[in-house]
């Protein structure tokens, strides 16, 4: 990783992540309903380190980069066998910052927290461009059909 440094987000980072988020949701804005949910679910997760990790790379004192993993708890299954799966979402670099690293190191540190929460796992959803990242950190594509129904 070239410059930036790692650490893990407080809650005074709050709005900076909310523009991140907005970014990676190409989402312009301001007064979107969901920007009060996700600041009031940062809030309440951002100091419960069995529940979430919230990794950003900070550099010249702004936040460029972040990620987000969550535990999401099911019924142990042979693929699952405690049934503790960790969630990766949301990774974003700005643009300006991207090819240094900051993406894996944020991959690599939502891993590293799964692992020591005992997760069996972490699921993604990975774009076209970051596929790549994450089949060279080990992640394999699934035959399990993804669905989605908005409520």
């Amino acid at each position: 990783m070239n410059a930036g440094r790692l650490r893990v987000a407080t809650k005074s980072d709050g709005d900076d992540l909310l523009e991140l988020w907005a970014l990676l949701f190409d989402e312009r804005d301001a007064e979107a309903p969901w920007r009060t949910h996700a600041a009031e679910w940062f809030a309440r997760y951002v100091d419960d380190p069995d529940t979430a990790r919230f990794p950003v790379i900070e550099d010249d004192g702004a936040i460029v980069a972040t990620a987000v993993g969550t535990l999401e708890l099911g019924v142990p299954n042979p693929q699952c066998v405690r049934g503790r799966t960790v969630r990766l979402a949301n990774v974003i670099t700005l643009p300006a910052h991207r090819g240094r690293g900051f993406g894996s190191a944020l991959v690599l540190d939502v891993l590293e927290w799964a692992r020591s929460i005992e997760a069996d796992r972490v699921d993604l959803s990975a774009t076209p461009e970051g596929q790549r990242l994450y089949e060279r950190l080990g992640f394999a594509h699934t035959k399990a059909p993804r669905l989605k129904l908005v409520l």
